[in-house]
């Protein structure tokens, strides 16, 4: 397989009143043409700026760090100048935001905000954006979408809503698709239809998806691979086999003992005791040493490198070096 995108020492950082916060330290990962990578980790551990970063969002205070490169279809996207980013953003790479209500504009028609999109980057008429427009809400299964296109976002559901970002996200069939959090919010049977359409789209027109989740619940029948972030860090990543059948952080294990189960039923589930570490001043050390119950006296010290268990499977843990 191809790679479509190398992502190759990221750290980005936000400058603040009471110092500067680490969001993303050292990040390195590839996504490979056609693969479903799923980001997992708790609220905090720089998922979204990660995916931000890629889309070259990632604003004052903030700052990506120079020895950083984002490298897409062999462009490192750090050099583009305006000309070239419009090119990306949309055409080439897209991103669907997880909350549909904020992003999307409640004072224009939802076909006015996909019809704006087209029309930017292609050289069409009114009339011609518009059958594009509704051929893609109907692609994304939203029903009678010549009425919906002359509706408003606060007239439709959380779920259509959502269809409705992934509509504007897909309509210039982008090579990479990144989906932060897609079904945040919405009951269990929407989240499976929104993963499901997905899925559809991505056999129609191949393309690499990157989804941003904090859930590893639903990441296992869509996923093909997986990345677990802790504090700014990758600790974990591997096949979505791997991750599910052979887990080895003991951040991954806890995650995957506090999904629920139908096996489960009158027991707990399993919570994380303590806090993530201050990202101000971060643990030189494996950031969920303070959280571990297996930890010893080199987590705290120093952070491991990547062990390879299997061909995919990669865990930067001191307890695969000591053999335990």
């Amino acid at each position: 397989m191809s790679k479509v995108l190398e992502v190759k020492n990221l750290s980005v950082s936000f400058r603040t009143l009471k110092g500067e916060v680490q969001a993303v330290r050292d990040v390195s990962f590839d996504i490979e043409k056609g693969s479903v990578t799923a980001i997992v980790g708790e609220s905090g551990c720089g998922k979204s700026v990660t995916s931000k970063s890629i889309m070259g969002l990632i604003k004052k205070p903030g700052y990506v760090s120079k020895d950083s490169q984002i490298i897409f279809q062999g462009e490192n996207i750090q050099e583009y100048n305006r000309k070239q980013w419009e090119a990306y953003r949309g055409p080439k790479c897209s991103i669907c935001f997880q909350d549909a209500l904020t992003a999307l504009n409640p004072t224009m028609t939802v076909g006015k905000q996909i019809m704006e999109k087209i029309r930017v980057h292609k050289k069409v008429s009114k009339q011609e954006a518009w059958a594009e427009a509704v051929q893609m809400l109907e692609r994304v299964g939203i029903p009678n979408p010549e009425l919906r296109m002359k509706q408003y976002p606060h007239e439709f559901s959380g779920g259509m809503r959502q269809r409705v970002m992934i509509a504007i996200a897909m309509t210039l069939n982008p090579d990479l698709l990144i989906a932060d959090e897609p079904t945040t919010a919405l009951d269990v049977t929407v989240q499976a239809d929104i993963l499901d359409m997905m899925k559809e789209i991505q056999k129609e027109h191949p393309m690499s998806i990157i989804l941003i989740t904090h859930d590893l619940g639903i990441v296992a029948n869509f996923a093909t691979d997986i990345i677990v972030m802790y504090a700014g860090k990758i600790v974990e990543r591997g096949t979505a086999e791997d991750i599910f059948y052979h887990p080895t952080h003991p951040y991954t294990k806890a995650l995957l003992r506090a999904v629920p189960r139908l096996d489960m039923e009158g027991e707990k589930l399993e919570t994380i005791e303590g806090a993530p570490p201050n990202m101000i001043n971060p643990p030189k050390g494996c950031p969920f040493a303070q959280r571990c119950k297996e930890r010893m006296d080199i987590c705290e010290t120093a952070f491991p490198e990547e062990s390879k268990l299997r061909e995919c499977h990669e865990v930067c843990c001191w307890l695969q070096k000591e053999g335990r």
